[in-house]
């Protein structure tokens, strides 16, 4: 079983319990999302899913209005787990970045891979070629559990 890897301390700050393998595997995530963020992608839709799906009007004035907003909060939670990759402690601000940000690499991740409810059913054969982005994207969600227990606590 694996140990806590975000803990509350006495001081109300949050202390990042995470092994060096995982702030390595951690460290490349944000900039690989940065990359997509800003194209037409399709992986990207659950980050940026049709406020008014059934109607193109009022869906092209959102996206006009929004969208630089959208992209801006998505880039400062990837900002905030980039700077604080290898703190040990952080500010609930910054964890609160890291739960944002987890979430986002999580969605594309997902939608990539096309999760299905029934994937968690059954156990991924080892020799599928995308067994190891499968366990990226349980890491990313077991880390987030992790985050929420923390913030919760």
């Amino acid at each position: 079983m694996l140990g806590k890897r975000v803990k509350r301390t006495r001081k109300g700050e949050y202390q990042l319990r995470l092994p060096a393998e995982e702030r390595d595997l951690l460290r490349g995530l944000p900039g690989q999302l940065r990359e997509l963020i800003g194209t037409d992608d399709p992986s990207l839709r659950r980050l940026f899913p049709p406020a008014y799906k059934d109607d193109p009007a009022l869906e092209a004035e959102y996206r006009h209005y929004m969208a630089d907003d959208l992209v801006a909060s998505h880039q400062a939670a990837l900002d905030v787990m980039e700077e604080t990759i290898d703190a040990e402690q952080v500010s609930e601000d910054q964890l609160v970045g890291w739960l944002s940000a987890l979430n986002d690499l999580r969605l594309v991740l997902g939608t990539r891979l096309d999760v299905t409810e029934d994937m968690y059913e059954r156990e991924m054969d080892p020799d599928e070629p995308r067994a190891p982005a499968f366990a990226v994207y349980s890491y990313l969600g077991w880390l987030q559990e992790q985050v929420v227990d923390a913030l919760s606590s």
